[in-house]
């Protein structure tokens, strides 16, 4: 394989959920790999752009309610109009609710699913759309990689639309390799363990949850999201162009354990 496989100058991503956390340690990951960043989200992410754009990379907000599939159209259309084209889509958008199965509400129910699953399908099958037209001219590799959960492996308490919709990304991310791997696109997802994030901060201000966390995993730490961003970049890469419908965890051994 000639040159750096690792390297994504010239191409383009779309990083949904970018504003903090574990979006904006992808985003930042593949911009300082060499990729120009959309940035997608109901929140503004200038810290995220500056960063990026620090890099010497292209960045470009676009606000979105990606909680119904009513922004997909305009979203990818003015991803496209900024910057000419999708390489990468990378899927982190996601909510959670917590409750007992013998109380959860259907309205949590369908609010965590239409975010972490319909919308995330819908939003891939537009951008996949795109990713397919431009290959077959190109001859340019998508990639789209899926945010996933130690959720899609394990069951959890409390938080059974969350459970389901990742474990449906999951399978998801297997039946869209097995389509689109001979048009040209990649279909993998990460499985982040416990990183330390603004949406961790009660576990980690937990002493004792906290701990009882640490104990489990191997590498004795929490992760960091710049950790999710170089499996990001990997699966981003040409060095991935064989990586196909693999759900990779990054998780400090806590699935090993």
């Amino acid at each position: 394989m000639a040159g750096n496989p690792f390297d994504l100058t010239g191409r383009t991503a779309m990083v949904t959920g970018a504003n903090t956390g574990i979006g904006q340690g992808i985003a930042v990951a593949l911009a300082k790999a060499g990729a120009n960043v959309a940035l997608v989200g109901r929140s503004a992410a200038s810290e995220t752009q500056a960063l990026v754009e620090a890099e010497g990379r292209r960045a470009v907000q676009i606000s979105a309610d990606l909680s119904s599939t009513a922004p997909v159209g305009d979203v990818v259309a003015q991803a496209l109009e900024a910057l000419g084209r999708i390489d990468i889509l990378v899927n982190n958008a996601g909510i959670i609710r917590r409750e007992d199965a013998l109380d959860f509400s259907e309205e949590d129910w369908d609010v965590v699913v239409d975010t972490n699953m319909k919308v995330l399908f819908f939003l891939t099958q537009a951008v996949g759309r795109h990713m397919v037209e431009w290959s077959s001219q190109s001859g340019s590799r998508g990639k789209i990689i899926n945010i996933a959960s130690m959720l899609t492996f394990q069951g959890g308490i409390r938080v059974p639309s969350y459970t389901a919709s990742k474990s449906g990304v999951g399978g998801l991310t297997k039946l869209l390799a097995n389509e689109w791997a001979t048009k040209g696109i990649n279909v993998n997802a990460i499985a982040p363990g416990y990183i330390a994030t603004n949406n961790t901060a009660a576990l980690q201000a937990d002493e004792n949850r906290a701990r009882q966390i640490i104990e489990r995993i191997p590498e004795g730490r929490w992760g960091d999201p710049a950790d999710i961003g170089g499996a990001a970049v990997f699966l981003a890469s040409k060095a991935a162009d064989y990586v196909q419908g693999h759900i990779l965890a990054v998780d400090g051994g806590w699935l090993a354990r």
